[in-house]
């Protein structure tokens, strides 16, 4: 967003929650209170736009069908798109959403993606890896000397940081030079273990952390514990189809899909202020 105000353009943001967004960007942008799950609602906030940059929330809902969720709200997306005209759009996608079934919610963002399709309009899938901000969702087992995920020990995959796909979908948006349909990967600088995961945060945060791989029944019991219902509960679950040997990301890693904040950086300038309690 930061980098589309400096860019000169004064984006619409449509925002369940207004007051909750930052003050600094408020100031720069045209605020509209919208539920994404409302499609006049979303096709009227999109009236004028010329670019649309889609993000879907997860549910609110804890009993949802995030699959069904995210289908409703793609189909939103596509109406606007096509009601409006919309000249480009980018959508945050996801790894995984190309198996179009089999991984579990992402499987809501392959419907998006079928969606968007199916208007015959300029769009971009950016087909993201695994969230460095995930991490911040472990902090307790962190300062218990533990990394837990659904994933193998030695299995590589793409960490990203998030701000860094912020910045591809706003040159996107800001370009006119392309058209059509185009998947982009969005890779991170490197692919990483979970074990060379927690070998890099304990370098950078100076509390050192083990790597543990979750069972699929752990991780179950452990969302039913957070109040998730059966549907949310195997949509995350089924996620981790997308981080066990024999799946390989469609796009490539190449300079196209290569993004440039390390896991360090992002660890020492995020984690070791949380983890230690000390002032960034």
């Amino acid at each position: 967003m930061r980098l589309l105000i400096q860019a000169g353009a004064r984006p619409t943001l449509l925002a369940r929650h207004p007051a909750r967004l930052d003050p600094a960007t408020s100031e720069h942008a045209d605020v509209v209170e919208a539920d994404l799950g409302d499609a006049a609602a979303v096709v009227r906030a999109t009236r004028d736009a010329d670019a649309l940059f889609w993000v879907e929330p997860q549910a609110a809902d804890p009993g949802a069908d995030p699959v069904a969720w995210y289908t409703m709200l793609g189909a939103n997306a596509a109406r606007a798109v096509t009601e409006n005209d919309i000249g480009r759009t980018v959508f945050l996608s996801s790894i995984g959403a190309e198996k179009r079934s089999g991984a579990g919610e992402i499987d809501g963002l392959a419907r998006t993606e079928e969606q968007l399709d199916a208007t015959g309009a300029t769009v971009l899938h950016l087909r993201c890896g695994y969230f460095f901000t995930n991490l911040l969702g472990e902090l307790d087992s962190m300062r218990e000397g533990v990394l837990r995920a659904p994933m193998a020990l030695d299995y590589a995959q793409p960490w990203v940081d998030p701000r860094d796909i912020g910045e591809i979908a706003a040159a996107r948006l800001l370009s006119e030079g392309w058209s059509g349909r185009q998947v982009q990967a969005v890779h991170g600088p490197e692919d990483l273990t979970l074990s060379q995961a927690a070998g890099i945060i304990s370098e950078a945060t100076g509390r050192r952390v083990r790597a543990e791989t979750i069972s699929q029944e752990a991780l179950r019991g452990l969302l039913r514990s957070a109040g998730l219902g059966d549907k949310q509960v195997e949509g995350l679950a089924g996620m981790s189809a997308v981080m066990r040997e024999g799946f390989a990301a469609e796009d490539k890693r190449s300079i196209v899909t290569t993004t440039p904040t390390t896991l360090a950086a992002w660890a020492h300038a995020h984690l070791r202020p949380a983890l230690l309690g000390t002032a960034r």
